[in-house]
């Protein structure tokens, strides 16, 4: 060896040694964080489809799907990633020897192919990310705008500097090799046009450069290493690494996304606790979460695993509207505490509250963030390493109602006439069946008019909103005629029913929700309920998704989807009429992203003659919320502009007339939205607009 490679071997082997050693010292420090979260049983099995949906979210990038060029770069920078690692340790020979190959496969055709294939996508990929950064730096007068406000923008550009170094000291490299004479243009097909530009360069001078750029290329990763070793926190870097064991470990091991049902009460040890189970719990337990050792361990673990990409907060109703509220930053914020003070706190937790109160003195978390969330869910579908931003906000409102008693004034009044009169209106259970005066068919009460829910073909589930709120009620009565009309037996529980508890639930009132809902579950067991139709989105999630956690299973139905099944069997037509009229559609958060229920009311909407549909920018899967769920449809919005109006305001950009809903909360937070906004559109439950085009009209009449 002469000197340039004596001072270059001595280089490499400090920089690998300190290196790996730094990298090591950050896996180590993740690892002690992460064991300070409480157990989480079930997070590691099935193998088989927690592998296969690994492997799918990997390889399919499905959660980029609104964004096919970040999709693609991302694609290939990611796939490079293995590709040019084995290029990584053919540089450490090369140091050695510039002719050297690694064994076996050095001079394999189709790896060298796909090292250069990928050296060259990744190149490009990099690169478009970098301008895409460089485009969306919060900037101008409203920086908030920009999904990368609050991220750490030096770290994103070292992180993305260093793969742009690397792949194109790579492609540097491969054409050097070609140079050299080292194989035939079939070697190198991307590479032998750049190497080609090198003919007649001395050969030692060429040696020379391929021993100086494999160095750079070592010495560039190795203090990339050095970087995010001495900085645990540096997500934008170790998420390469922690997002695989995230995405793995995510709740549904079927691949769908963390939202729906909520996650039960647990203890330390990751047993659910119910209200028999409380009776049982130790006086100084802690429920919920109020400091960071009461975090799970993959909530630890997702902290952690945060890119800081910002597509949670681009997506969050609660940050677009002014609110303090970021889930990225509550993420963020965090991450840094856990790393702060998980050295000093036992790896196995006791009760002993070790950590820092998370919205106390140390003003870790605002708490007018933590209520402004909507738990609708736009942060958790957007996430592409599957964090469970929603699980966290409501462990930590579940500490600050049932361990601090800490809760907007609001609540205190909801709380109280659920308890009391099992609705958050706190009217007389007696007024249940109110809403069905005036219809001219009896509707048939289940103990009363039926004996049982067997003898029917499904137990209509009204709901408080449905049976206390005019705007609701007036869907209510459109349910009831069009079943009617449709010769489909169905009855209600009349004052039988009482709250399905979700407003008690997404608020933090773990335990009220308990007592509501396990009433519930005994009383639709004993009547034997089996298919349950529902017009609520929060009870259609509570009821399907929530009530097996406390043993009850059932069949449910959203009212959208049965109407629709019963418009393409024939037993419902819909009229045409000369009443025309440009209609938008909205989509429940909790119909929508939580359930996944799409197609039926667009198909729904689609059968009514009469209707042209538009969607609004933001649909489906994007849809922006109403502002009602999470138990906000109890408090104020004093901060900001009103969720509901912002997103009415998107509704009568569309032009239509009328805004159509399939949730009781919407349709209030949108009527008022509306009016807020100025507009003069209709906000009207599906179901309305379908039995309006049902009902037969006078000839003198169009149907309305």
């Amino acid at each position: 060896m002469d000197a340039l490679q004596v001072t270059c071997l001595g280089i490499v082997v400090v920089a690998t040694v300190v290196g790996v050693g730094l990298f090591a010292r950050g896996v180590a420090a993740i690892v002690r964080t992460v064991r300070v979260g409480r157990a989480l049983p079930g997070r590691w099995t099935p193998v088989g489809p927690r592998t296969r949906t690994l492997l799918a979210e990997i390889f399919g990038h499905g959660r980029f799907q609104q964004r096919p060029v970040v999709k693609a770069a991302h694609w290939v920078v990611m796939i490079s990633f293995p590709l040019l690692f084995i290029a990584l340790v053919s540089g450490y020979g090369q140091v050695v020897d510039p002719s050297f190959t690694l064994p076996l496969i050095g001079a394999f055709a189709p790896l060298e192919w796909a090292i250069e294939a990928f050296a060259w996508a990744a190149l490009f990929g990099i690169t478009a990310l970098i301008v895409l950064r460089l485009r969306l730096l919060p900037r101008g007068e409203n920086p908030r705008r920009s999904r990368f406000f609050g991220s750490h923008q030096v770290r994103a550009f070292y992180v993305e500097g260093t793969v742009l170094v690397v792949v194109l000291a790579v492609i540097v490299i491969r054409a050097l090799e070609y140079a050299l004479g080292s194989g035939s243009a079939w070697h190198y097909p991307l590479t032998a046009w750049l190497g080609s530009l090198w003919a007649g360069v001395p050969t030692t001078a060429l040696e020379a450069a391929v021993v100086v750029v494999a160095t750079v290329k070592i010495v560039v990763s190795m203090s990339w290493f050095v970087v995010i070793g001495l900085q645990p926190t540096m997500g934008v870097a170790w998420h390469r690494f922690l997002a695989v064991v995230n995405v793995y470990a995510r709740r549904d091991a079927s691949g769908g996304v963390t939202l729906g049902p909520l996650q039960p009460l647990r203890t330390p040890s990751g047993d659910t606790i119910d209200l028999a189970a409380l009776e049982d719990l130790p006086d100084d337990a802690r429920l919920g979460v109020g400091a960071i050792e009461d975090f799970t361990w993959k909530g630890l673990l997702d902290f952690s695993t945060c890119t800081e990409c910002g597509r949670c907060q681009d997506q969050c109703p609660a940050w677009a509207t002014g609110k303090p509220l970021s889930p990225k930053l509550v993420t963020l914020a965090l991450r840094d505490h856990a790393a702060a003070t998980a050295p000093y706190l036992l790896p196995a937790p006791d009760e002993s509250h070790a950590g820092i109160d998370l919205l106390g003195t140390a003003g870790v978390i605002d708490p007018d963030a933590l209520w402004a969330c909507t738990s609708c869910g736009a942060c958790v579908q957007q996430c592409p390493v599957d964090i469970e931003h929603v699980d966290a906000i409501v462990d930590m409102r579940r500490y600050q109602v049932l361990m601090e008693s800490a809760f907007p004034k609001e609540l205190g009044g909801t709380f109280t006439k659920l308890e009391r009169q099992g609705n958050p209106w706190g009217l007389p259970a007696r007024n249940r069946l109110a809403w069905a005066k005036g219809l001219d068919f009896t509707v048939q009460v289940v103990g009363v008019d039926v004996e049982s829910a067997e003898d029917i073909e499904y137990l209509f589930w009204v709901g408080c909103a449905g049976a206390y709120e005019d705007r609701a009620i007036r869907t209510t009565k459109a349910v009831a005629e069009l079943l009617h009309t449709a010769g489909v037996s169905f009855a209600v529980l009349g004052d039988g029913e009482s709250c399905t508890g979700d407003p008690a639930r997404r608020a933090g009132n773990e335990i009220l929700f308990q007592m509501l809902a396990s009433a519930n579950v005994e009383m639709l067991n004993e009547v034997g309920a089996q298919r349950i139709v529902v017009t609520c989105a929060h009870c259609f999630n509570t009821i399907s998704r929530e009530y097996p956690q406390l043993g009850g299973r059932y069949e449910v139905v959203h009212h959208t989807e049965l109407l629709n099944t019963l418009v393409a069997d024939g037993r419902l037509t819909p009229l045409p009429s000369n009443d025309s009229r440009a209609v938008t559609y909205h989509d429940p958060c909790y119909l929508g992203r939580h359930n996944q229920v799409y197609a039926p009311p667009r198909d729904l909407l689609g059968a009514i003659p009469g209707l042209t549909v538009t969607e609004m920018p933001r649909n489906k899967e994007q849809a922006f919320c109403c502002g009602g769920g999470g138990a906000r449809v109890w408090m104020e919005e004093t901060i900001g502009t009103r969720i509901g109006t912002a997103r009415a305001e998107e509704a009568l950009d569309t032009g239509a007339s009328t805004i159509a809903t399939a949730c009781p909360f919407c349709t209030v937070m949108l009527t008022d939205g509306v009016a807020a906004a100025g507009g003069t559109a209709e906000v009207a439950d599906i179901a309305v607009l379908l039995l309006d085009r049902v009902r037969e009209a006078p000839e003198d009449q169009s149907p309305v």
